[in-house]
């Protein structure tokens, strides 16, 4: 899924979209999603202006929006207006190294239960073989009127 396709399932937009390319997807089971992580990062101005450091709460928030395309393709359905997916709880987020300008970070989703309109993921961000973060992920589509 390129970033074409992304903009096409996911309401996000500059500076908020933090998935540039879907590599992989089982519908029902996982997802690994990249985001290319650039110095024109308009967070990095103040976090940190002598040493440039992703902040953890948008590792998660990367891998909440891999999770929401994974449900989509899931599901089979398009972005419409008329709903907004939302984080419904993060669990055991750990943070295990910086991720700077010029990473390239993997978002590894899987789908571990989706029962009555909640959906339950485990995600992993990696900077190559390393980890940088890992959390359980709890998300939910609602109508908005």
């Amino acid at each position: 899924m390129d970033i074409h396709q992304i903009l096409k399932k996911l309401p996000h937009r500059y500076p908020i979209l933090l998935v540039d390319r879907v590599l992989e997807v089982e519908k029902g089971k996982r997802i690994r999603a990249l985001k290319n992580v650039t110095i024109n990062e308009p967070f990095f101005l103040g976090h940190f202006p002598n040493r440039p450091v992703m902040p953890g709460v948008l590792m998660l928030e990367a891998m909440a929006q891999a999770a929401a395309l994974l449900s989509f393709e899931t599901l089979g359905i398009e972005l419409d207006d008329d709903s907004v997916y939302y984080f419904a709880g993060i669990d055991g987020a750990r943070f295990k190294r910086p991720v700077e300008p010029g990473d390239q970070l993997i978002l590894d989703v899987t789908l571990d239960r989706m029962k009555a309109g909640i959906f339950k993921f485990g995600g992993k961000a990696f900077v190559g073989d390393e980890l940088a973060a890992e959390a359980q992920l709890m998300c939910t589509m609602r109508k908005v009127a």
